[in-house]
């Protein structure tokens, strides 16, 4: 039996289908299904009654999550003191954030919450988005950091998760500048077809922000997909050498637009807005993540 079998059926039960609790576990619904089956084999009782719509738990499945629930939140508890003791010094926060996060808004929030809360070690793990999740759900972090976008919201249960908004950013297009000093290639007057895009990939929460704003602006057809890459930093490196337009955190652009190696491509109407959240499980036991918890909840957001 695997512990995520148990958390498989904690979310069918609070979402009441395959489809929503798939998506919650990150996982297909094909793959969830097969999980329940096995957890169902290991208990010896059908635990999900399949023939109801929604689905509803039957009576041992009732019985079975009552009891779990409580044990797997003892179990992820002592495992997390377990390592904690075992491997980390005192007043040790370990931390998984988005790779362009990582580099540009987590040092300076680090700063201002030990300014505040005094001295704690960070350790941090650069993953994408799925891998920082998984990291979260599963205990291996104490936090996570990652963008907040009402196009792709982080979908983590609500009952065993926490978030607080700690910061902003500003998604925009920019471009290499031309002789002028405006931008090679301005999205306000472009000819379809005629603007190099450099693009995130699909499967990115940048990259479906940047989808977003290109059907609002119905521009797709402005653009040439001419290269690819999952960070933001890549895609900064190719705009800097002037291949394209990219759609870049401000976090990420603002030294290159200070000294004139960027330019903005379009106007604020060619951008998004992007909120910056921590994330916590609620039976996440670690006397300093916790105290620095109420200090952040206290405060007001911390913008870049």
């Amino acid at each position: 039996m695997q512990l995520k079998w148990i958390e498989d059926l904690l979310v069918l039960e609070r979402t009441r289908s395959f489809s929503r609790g798939a998506e919650l576990r990150h996982v297909t619904q094909s793959a969830l299904s097969r999980r329940i089956r096995s957890l169902e084999e290991w208990v010896g009782a059908e635990l999900v009654d399949r023939n109801t719509y929604p689905l509803a738990l039957t009576r041992a499945g009732t019985t079975f999550c009552d009891n779990a629930r409580e044990a797997l939140a003892l179990l992820m508890d002592a495992r997390a003191a377990v390592r904690r003791d075992a491997m980390l010094p005192d007043r040790t926060i370990e931390i998984a954030a988005g790779h362009t996060l990582s580099l540009t808004f987590l040092p300076s929030w680090l700063k201002a919450c030990r300014d505040r809360f005094g001295p704690f070690n960070a350790r941090v793990v650069a993953a994408n988005v799925v891998d920082a999740v998984v990291a979260l759900s599963e205990g291996h972090c104490d936090l996570m950091l990652g963008y907040n976008h009402p196009r792709v919201p982080v979908l983590l249960d609500a009952e065993r998760f926490d978030s607080i908004g700690v910061g902003t950013d500003m998604l925009l297009p920019v471009s290499v500048p031309d002789a002028h000093g405006g931008p090679r290639y301005a999205l306000h007057d472009a000819a379809p077809g005629s603007t190099p895009f450099l693009a995130y990939t699909p499967s990115t929460t940048l990259g479906r922000v940047v989808d977003g704003i290109l059907e609002r602006k119905q521009a797709h057809r402005l653009l040439v997909r001419c290269y690819e890459a999952d960070m933001a930093m890549l895609l900064l490196k190719m705009a800097t050498e002037g291949h394209g337009v990219a759609w870049l955190p401000h976090s990420t652009v603002a030294p290159a637009l200070a000294d004139g190696t960027l330019v903005r491509a379009g106007d604020d109407s060619w951008g998004s807005a992007l909120e910056i959240c921590a994330y916590r499980a609620v039976h996440r036991v670690n006397p300093t993540l916790q105290a620095l918890w109420r200090m952040v909840a206290g405060e007001h957001t911390h913008s870049v």
